[in-house]
């Protein structure tokens, strides 16, 4: 770390953070393009990922549906993918949220709480957002799906971080390398 730093590389953690912390702006970013779309743009939108993926389905499957059967399986997958949509979000922005701060924080129950809080506030904010966008309505179980999100993509970061810690002594360890 001394040697990095006499290089004239940065510090590891304002790297980590200032790079969350960009992404996380533009994930805003998205986040608010698609809940500023009003319901007939938001629904088109949703009507066509959900036919691609029937498509996507029917071509995967080889079972050459009629156009009527792509038609039923799009629409039924709709509210699904829709779902799922924000859950992703959300877990990215739970991903995001960690890395911005674990470099500055130890790991546990304050920092688990603040990503949390943090995904919680921006989920209620977006979802207050839509009720002034015309034929869309805030839902406080899309909160809590959001929020579900956020804890999933914090636990992948909490994972995938102990992962390489793990493996970076494990590598050590294998190679002889004082710790």
């Amino acid at each position: 770390m001394k040697d990095r730093k006499k290089l004239g590389f940065p510090d590891r953690r304002i790297v980590i953070s200032v790079t969350a912390g960009i992404l996380l702006v533009g994930l805003y970013c998205l986040i608010f393009s698609f809940s500023a779309q009003d319901a007939e743009e938001s629904g088109s939108l949703s009507a066509l990922i959900s036919e691609k993926c029937a498509e996507l389905l029917n071509t995967l499957s080889g079972k050459h549906w009629s156009e009527t059967m792509i038609q039923s399986m799009a629409e039924y997958f709709e509210h699904p993918i829709r779902k799922l949509a924000h859950f992703s979000e959300y877990a990215m922005m739970g991903i995001l949220v960690y890395l911005l701060w674990r470099p500055w924080m130890q790991r546990g129950r304050k920092l688990y709480l603040l990503v949390l809080l943090w995904v919680f506030l921006s989920a209620a904010a977006d979802e207050f957002h839509q009720t002034f966008v015309p034929g869309r309505y805030g839902s406080f179980l899309d909160v809590l799906l959001d929020t579900a999100g956020g804890a999933f993509g914090m636990l992948a970061g909490v994972g995938a971080e102990r992962a390489l810690f793990y493996f970076k002594i494990r590598k050590k360890e294998n190679t002889g390398c004082p710790s």
